[in-house]
């Protein structure tokens, strides 16, 4: 396999940086593994916490180097620290207590309590797989959680992902009611909505506990509990086999960039040092997150996450991770306030190496755990070589996130007006990709759709949507509205590099931002929700947006179209019209706010194509200008507008603001 700068000889100058990361990434693997497989040697979650012994008893671990006395306070004792409950010194910093059966019992709630020099206080077991909140108190205890009957797995893994269709969600804000949605509710009424719309692949949001809802679960406190606000790991274990079932497969936001700053209840002073797990001092602080910042160099960290990414693939059966916040984990500025401009930010000895090693290890431990699994990078930097294979002498990630798409939306949308958008930088700006990394794009996620912010829906309609999103009303704002955000996601999925997301509830147009419950809005959820009925109502034009999103995700996969690059055919910003071809389908885009055009012809390749789909069909809100089905027939003749490598011309009527979609059917 060529290396990244054999096939990119903008990044021959940096050779040497190169060959020596991928250098060190080797070290430290057999620093780890030796001469075996890294899965065999990150088994931390095996050691430490709360396990059933052979006897029938249990055994409790912890790893507190800086402790001088540590104690199991809880039900079983009246949380009283008593010399029985208390653990023993295995040296190495580590501490053992064995507990007969008797005096343990599935769902009791346990603490630690623990003594260091000058100091001592409460704290939650660094290992703890279950934790739960007082719904009074709100302080958080660990659980003993072993029910009798432990799940039984139904279905295997979905399979391979090389071009997944990705339906990111939140359990939490799944649900229609206000409140806070559950495992239960999101496997029976929101899986089958995912499936019927054509996503392969789920990505799931704040699995990991967390102790302020309104974080969107990425201030994480408890990196190996599973949230019990959802539910309990059975009811999460039934919705990923159910999942499994469906054919979909199931990707974890996982957040290793940072930790909350807590310490009742997360690492942070865990043992009353401020780096056991982390930087000490300014360099364990993130400055704008006000979070923990994990020591990647140090093999108490790289043991901890390591077995946390085997556990959550092991016990949930995960398929892969998104990782939050790569940026951040990358750069000892954590990526503030640089544009990255150029290659020499990626080597210049402002990357934190230790972490790059960290997270190369990670990948290979998924690929090692489940060769169909896969990484995705959360990366705003670019960094190259992040998302190509380690044998290409990259990180190893599957695929990074496209991050700059949305955020050109964002600027077309709101510094723009229709007229002034060029077809030109849509198109560069929607396919300038790294040839050698593979990359999900995607139109919004749930950032844009933050208190604070605005989606695109709400962005191209504001203060419309209240009143005229029935199908009976007359509203150019709102027509201007639906058109664009039908062409922006059908062209955004159509140009996506080998993978494209969607998060839930934007595909019909969710109205509003997202705001948690928090002491500014009176702890409400109203706009911590999904209103699926809007979509239901056959009276209302969500419904139709979430038809036109359906039948583009089917189509494109059904056609395979992100397993070849797209093509440009022609870019013509007189008639503002961008038409381009991925394998067997032509994609004809008019983003005019008014100008139709007649027989529009535009070089192409022979043959006979059909319309396979287009935006103005009645049954996605549109003005029915098209003739669903028609044939267009390629004819030999070299047309002066478009793709000059081909010698054929179709000629199309393409109405303003309409995208059609033709197939080659001979």
């Amino acid at each position: 396999m060529r290396r990244i700068y054999e096939t990119d000889p903008w990044l021959m100058p940096f050779k040497d940086a190169i060959d020596a990361r991928h250098e060190r990434i080797w070290q430290t693997l057999r620093h780890i593994a030796g001469d075996g497989a890294l899965k065999d040697a990150v088994n931390n979650h095996m050691y430490y916490g709360l396990h059933r012994c052979d006897d029938g008893g249990w055994v409790f671990r912890e790893f507190a180097p800086n402790a001088s006395k540590i104690y199991v306070i809880g039900d079983f004792n009246n949380w009283k620290r008593t010399d029985a409950y208390a653990l023993s010194p295995l040296g190495n910093g580590n501490w053992e207590l064995k507990i007969p059966e008797m005096f343990l019992h599935h769902g009791d709630l346990f603490k630690l309590y623990m003594e260091w020099p000058g100091g001592g206080g409460e704290r939650l077991p660094s290992y703890a797989t279950r934790l739960v909140q007082d719904d009074v108190t709100k302080v958080f205890s660990a659980q003993v959680w072993a029910p009798k009957k432990p799940y039984v797995w139904k279905h295997g893994h979905a399979g391979k992902r090389p071009h997944p269709f990705i339906y990111e969600c939140h359990i939490g804000m799944a649900a229609e009611k206000e409140k806070v949605g559950s495992f239960e509710e999101f496997r029976r009424d929101v899986l089958p909505r995912i499936k019927k719309l054509g996503y392969d692949t789920i990505q799931i949001m704040a699995l990991q506990e967390h102790p302020y809802y309104g974080s969107f679960g990425y201030q994480v406190s408890n990196f190996f509990a599973l949230s019990s606000r959802f539910g309990t790991p059975e009811e999460f274990k039934a919705l990923v086999d159910d999942a499994h079932g469906k054919g979909l497969a199931v990707v974890m936001d996982i957040v290793h960039s940072h930790s909350v700053d807590n310490v009742l209840e997360g690492l942070s002073e865990f043992d009353g040092t401020d780096h056991l797990y982390f930087y000490s001092g300014d360099r364990g602080r993130h400055p704008a997150w006000g979070s923990r910042c994990f020591d990647y160099g140090k093999d108490e960290t790289r043991y901890y996450l390591l077995s946390n990414v085997k556990y959550w693939m092991e016990e949930y059966h995960i398929d892969g991770f998104r990782f939050d916040g790569v940026t951040s984990m990358l750069y000892w500025d954590h990526g503030l306030g640089k544009d990255f401009g150029n290659y020499s930010l990626y080597f210049d000895g402002g990357v934190d190496e230790d972490a790059v090693i960290y997270l190369s290890l990670a990948t290979r431990l998924v690929k090692e755990l489940n060769p169909n699994g896969f990484t995705i990078a959360e990366d705003v930097s670019g960094m190259a070589g992040l998302a190509a294979p380690f044998q290409a002498f990259g990180v190893g990630f599957d695929f990074r996130m496209s991050m700059g798409v949305a955020d050109h939306w964002i600027k077309w949308i709101k510094e723009r007006s229709d007229e002034q958008w060029s077809m030109g930088e849509i198109w560069w700006e929607l396919t300038n990709k790294r040839a050698d990394e593979k990359t999900i794009s995607y139109a919004e996620c749930h950032d844009q759709a933050m208190v604070g912010d605005k989606t695109i829906i709400f962005r191209l309609m504001d203060k419309e949507m209240y009143f005229a999103m029935n199908k009976s009303s007359e509203n150019g704002i709102v027509d201007r509205g639906i058109a664009l955000h039908k062409l922006i996601r059908l062209v955004t999925a159509a140009t996506a590099g080998d993978g494209y997301l969607n998060f839930m509830g934007n595909e019909f147009g969710h109205p509003e931002w997202i705001d948690f419950p928090r002491e500014g809005n009176g702890w409400s959820f109203k706009y911590a929700r999904r209103q699926w009925s809007l979509a239901d109502n056959g009276l209302l034009r969500y419904g139709d947006l979430r038809n036109f999103d359906e039948e583009m995700v089917h189509l494109l996969r059904s056609e395979k179209v992100l397993s070849a690059a797209p093509e440009l055919l022609t870019a013509d910003q007189q008639k503002e019209i961008l038409i381009f071809r991925r394998k067997n389908l032509i994609f004809a885009l008019n983003f005019s706010p008014a100008g139709s055009v007649a027989d529009y012809g535009f070089s192409a390749p022979e043959g006979e194509w059909v319309n396979a789909l287009d935006s103005d069909q009645f049954r996605f809100n549109g003005f029915g200008r098209l003739k669903d089905g028609e044939h267009h027939f390629a004819v030999p003749e070299r047309c002066p507008n478009g793709n000059q490598a081909y010698d054929h011309k179709l000629m199309i009527y393409l109405p303003a603001r309409c995208a059609m979609v033709l197939k080659k059917v001979k």
